[in-house]
């Protein structure tokens, strides 16, 4: 009789919508962000759609590696597009309200986007290995078809690997309080307001990022580790400095990646200011988007119809 009258009790008071609150600490001034925010994701998601219009355009850069980039950089924009909209709203016209469903959706996006950005740093990391490490076998082996498999394979691991992250965040009771101290709908940030054991969450959570996110970053590293050994035993100075030019380009998106991770976790973990874990949290969803067009398209001198439509952007401006 008790059981049953305190799960009335809890749906009775089941809250129907969330409130983000924002950026903990600076409330008062945090609409002052909104515009450099703004900039930093419209200007990188332009950037972005040029590149991938640019890679469709010109037939020599249909090859795998352009191919990798342009899934990420439309990854990228997913994943930025799927928090950014919402930033402004909640600084700047103080529509802070959502409902649990589009909370609850929002989860299951960053999560799915987030992780195909990991497995695209992997399926760029082996193209490289391949081609450096395999030169001969490379043509053979990475193939249209490999970048269609690969593709493929990403959107469904993630997809469903995915879907129990919104499914148990769903299931909690929400029976108090709906305030959470973000611009944004975090798996953790959500549950930590539920009013019973959230348990399973944490232990998903930790599965997901840690020994699934975490092992496909390791594969990416260890690959470019063997890129390295093989880069420094090559007799010509040439190949070397090419090799390793294009590696670190990869590299700085994933250390980048990588570190935001971590310390927003282990920072997250010890709650010593609320604030950096959450502004981490959304810069990282901004970042790696703005990184491609500065990592990738000017550093690489096959993208030339990635300038040849600037210029033609500027001709027709002055016209």
């Amino acid at each position: 009789m008790n059981i049953s009258q305190s799960i009335m009790n809890s749906s009775r008071f089941q809250v129907s919508e969330f409130i983000l609150l924002g950026l903990p600490g600076i409330h008062e001034w945090q609409h002052w962000l909104c515009l450099p925010l703004a900039l930093l994701y419209l200007l990188p998601l332009s950037a972005n759609l040029l590149i991938v219009v640019t890679i469709q355009y010109e037939s020599t850069l249909h090859q795998p590696m352009y191919q990798f980039l342009s899934i990420l950089a439309i990854v990228g924009n997913g994943l930025a597009t799927t928090i950014m909209p919402k930033i402004p709203a909640i600084f700047w016209f103080d529509t802070k309200a959502i409902s649990l469903p589009q909370c609850f959706a929002q989860i299951y996006a960053i999560h799915s986007f987030m992780g195909m950005e990991s497995v695209i740093f992997l399926c760029m990391a082996v193209d490289r290995y391949i081609a450096i490490c395999y030169p001969l076998q490379y043509p053979s082996v990475v193939t249209e078809t490999f970048v269609v498999k690969s593709t493929a394979f990403m959107v469904l691991r993630n997809g469903l690997l995915n879907i129990p992250v919104p499914v148990l965040a769903s299931q909690r009771y929400y029976c108090s309080r709906n305030e959470i101290e973000r611009c944004l709908c975090s798996n953790l940030g959500v549950t930590n307001l539920a009013c019973d054991d959230i348990t399973i969450n944490r232990f998903y959570q930790l599965v997901l990022v840690w020994v699934i996110g975490g092992s496909v970053m390791g594969l990416a590293f260890v690959s470019y580790a063997l890129i390295l050994h093989s880069v420094l035993r090559m007799n010509s100075a040439e190949a070397t400095s090419k090799a390793l030019s294009t590696c670190s380009s990869h590299l700085l998106l994933i250390f980048f990646y990588t570190a935001i991770v971590v310390v927003s976790v282990t920072h997250l973990a010890r709650r010593k200011i609320p604030l950096i874990p959450v502004l981490l949290n959304v810069l990282h969803s901004v970042i790696p988007p703005a990184l491609n067009p500065v990592v990738y398209a000017l550093r690489t001198h096959e993208l030339v119809g990635f300038q040849r439509v600037l210029d033609l952007g500027d001709n027709v401006s002055r016209k």
